[in-house]
């Protein structure tokens, strides 16, 4: 049988040839190298915008900092536009998942010539090491991020519906504790009532606003019942949904010399009869 091979995506000899096999490359020394560096020099640049936030750093070395920033954006702008001249395809590349992050990466500083705190945004440069997932041949495990994605997209029903009676849960407390309790007490609003309910039924429990009075205390415990009984329903619903995937998936490797199913994803071959599993 013949040997299936996946397409060049560049296939034009010359020095652009040669640019994509170093930028794009995981399997050649150089290509290796260049990856480490850029992994490195985002990780560097993520550090100096989490040092400038720090207020006493920032007073003594924010220009040094800022011009730091500079030259890593700058540097960065030319990587992505040399992606752009050596791929085959702009468009695709440009609208694929690591061409946006590509993109992503540059923008926030150049956001802070026109909004001043757009700079903590920078740190949506650390997504650009997501590329070590191809570096060290990990992408089975994107593949399993899709099956949870998927997963999401089938249950989200069921979630939304489940949020809709929190809201209403919510809205319903929320009215009584201001009727209860009043403005006197903190409950000012509806809104501001609500907030707390939120706070409350996510056992989260801030203290910023507590009921006073026997009755709102009552309504109170009643609601953190409430919360820890429904806390795990979205929980619970996407395990199920995610269980079924699985077993489907797991169902659809069926051995075709015995017919049995339920391999784990890593196996080759059935566990009953040895036979290759597709």
């Amino acid at each position: 049988m013949k040997r299936l091979v996946a397409p060049d995506p560049y296939t034009e000899a010359g020095w652009r040839r040669s640019c994509f096999t170093v930028i794009f490359g995981y399997d050649t020394r150089a290509g290796r190298a260049f990856d480490v560096v850029l992994i490195v020099a985002i990780l560097v640049s993520v550090a100096v915008a989490l040092l400038d936030s720090i207020e006493h750093l920032h007073q003594r070395h924010g220009r040094l900092f800022l011009a730091i920033e500079w030259g890593f954006t700058l540097a960065f702008t030319a990587e992505y536009l040399l992606r752009l001249l050596i791929v085959k395809h702009t468009l695709r590349y440009a609208r694929s998942f690591y061409g946006i992050i590509d993109l992503l990466a540059l923008l926030p500083t150049y956001f802070t010539l026109l909004f001043p705190g757009a700079h903590a945004l920078v740190v949506l440069r650390v997504l650009r090491i997501l590329r070590i997932f191809q570096i060290l041949h990990l992408n089975r495990y994107i593949l399993e991020t899709g099956l949870l994605l998927d997963t999401l997209q089938r249950s989200w029903r069921r979630i939304v519906i489940f949020l809709l009676a929190i809201l209403a849960i919510v809205t319903i407390f929320g009215a009584v504790m201001f009727l209860v309790e009043g403005r006197e007490h903190g409950f000012t609003s509806i809104p501001v009532a609500m907030y707390w309910a939120v706070v409350t039924v996510g056992t989260v429990g801030f203290g910023d606003i507590a009921p006073a009075t026997p009755l709102g205390r009552l309504i109170a415990s009643l609601l953190i019942l409430i919360g820890y009984g429904i806390i795990v329903v979205p929980a619970g619903i996407y395990s199920a949904e995610l269980f079924s995937s699985l077993r489907g998936h797991r169902d659809a490797r069926r051995c075709e010399a015995c017919g049995l199913s339920g391999h784990e994803e890593e196996a080759r071959h059935c566990r009953r009869c040895g036979g290759k599993l597709p």
